[in-house]
């Protein structure tokens, strides 16, 4: 059986931040499935980018899920604040704390969906013990903290083994690839089992009028 189109969730990290809502209605209208928002310390990564603040103004602008991804260490004080802002999906680094397990549980217990964070050294074996507890796995093939890098091979081997460990739960989890995602890599990534991909300048390219063709690009 052939693989599935994946998800498309655009990373406002590469749109026009001084026209940040007119862009989320523009990837939402181009056919984007999710809206990918990276939030970033300057602590637990090399970068400062957005709070919930941002968030909360640019929900109203689609209605499509908003995939919050957390590089921020401590995470558990702010990750209500993403909740009432409107993330659907809020992503953690086991790294970030200590009680990932926890969490993982908070997140749930506030009504969004939760998701860990590989980085490209961490080792899938972090939520062997459970999965139940997970809603989304999201594999960086990139170090986080800037866009534009270029995409890490090593990190197919690791999508294949988190494959094997979702489809052993019997549970739909989506698995994610953020970091040099283009319509070549992801085709890769597919292949190894990825089934939501987060692109920023490959979808942001060329302006509006080329998102709807930059997203069909990716899906393949």
């Amino acid at each position: 059986m052939a693989p599935r189109a994946p998800l498309i969730a655009p990373s406002i990290l590469a749109a026009d931040f001084a026209r940040l809502g007119e862009e989320v209605r523009a990837i939402a209208v181009a056919g984007a499935d999710w809206v990918h928002v990276d939030v970033m310390d300057g602590h637990f990564v090399p970068n400062i980018t957005i709070g919930p603040d941002v968030v909360k103004a640019l929900r109203p602008h689609a209605a499509i899920p908003f995939d919050c991804h957390l590089m921020i260490a401590p995470a558990d004080p702010y990750i209500e604040a993403f909740v009432k802002a409107g993330a659907d999906y809020i992503s953690v680094h086991p790294e970030a704390g200590p009680h990932l397990n926890r969490t993982l549980k908070l997140i749930r217990s506030l009504g969004a969906k939760a998701g860990v964070v590989f980085n490209p050294s961490t080792d899938p074996s972090v939520i062997q013990w459970m999965m139940d507890e997970v809603d989304l796995i999201l594999v960086m093939s990139i170090n986080p903290g800037f866009g534009g890098q270029s995409f890490m091979t090593s990190q197919l081997a690791k999508i294949e083994r988190l494959r094997t460990m979702i489809d052993a739960t019997g549970r739909d989890i989506p698995l994610e690839v953020d970091g040099g995602v283009t319509p070549e890599t992801a085709r890769l990534c597919v292949a190894a089992g990825a089934t939501a991909l987060v692109a920023g300048t490959a979808v942001f390219r060329g302006g509006a009028e080329r998102y709807a063709a930059n997203i069909a690009a990716l899906r393949g």
